[in-house]
């Protein structure tokens, strides 16, 4: 039947985003994040490489808490507020990219504001052809202090530019703000 498609991935996104706190304890967060994030189809590089992890059957191996997460790309992934979770334990995360996330929507970006690991280490941050955010969420960012550089492109939900972007830059005085919206 018409739909039943839709429903069968989000469903199974859903499964792809539930939280398994036991393997957050067992292997450690930020390769409990790394297999959450590869899973959803996101990219992850770790402290001192240059190169993107994007295949889960080639997570690097070593003791644990050995890779340390400093990026993460979530272009055309389907990451959602119910894996959020995982970001908690995150410490050296400098840089998110969310493109074309369908599951982003305004309570992922407080999520992710209220993090505390992400508050003090999130320098970057871009959120670009996410349908869902408006102007609650980019709001939300403000908790995001150490936040320098934020993207903003195409984002059709965002209705009081001008406002939103005036109170976040009154929050966060040092952040360099770069819009491409219509």
């Amino acid at each position: 039947p018409p739909g039943s498609c839709r429903a069968f991935w989000g469903w199974l996104n859903a499964v792809f985003n539930k939280v398994d706190h036991e393997r957050i304890r067992a292997v450690g967060p930020d390769r409990a994040a790394s297999e959450w994030l590869l899973r959803c189809g996101a990219l992850v590089r770790y402290q001192g490489s240059p190169r993107w992890q994007q295949d889960y059957n080639g997570l690097p191996t070593g003791p644990l808490g050995k890779y340390k997460i400093e990026a993460i790309n979530a272009t055309d992934s389907c990451i959602m507020y119910r894996g959020f979770d995982y970001l908690d334990g995150l410490e050296h995360v400098t840089d998110i990219k969310l493109e074309k996330c369908m599951y982003i929507q305004d309570e992922c970006l407080q999520r992710l504001s209220e993090t505390n690991n992400l508050q003090k280490s999130l320098q970057q941050l871009k959120i670009i052809s996410c349908g869902n955010v408006t102007d609650k969420g980019i709001l939300a960012l403000h908790k995001l202090t150490s936040l320098e550089y934020l993207y903003l492109s195409d984002l059709p939900g965002i209705r009081e530019k001008e406002t939103t972007f005036r109170v976040l830059q009154e929050a966060l005085p040092n952040l360099e703000l770069e819009l491409d919206l219509e």
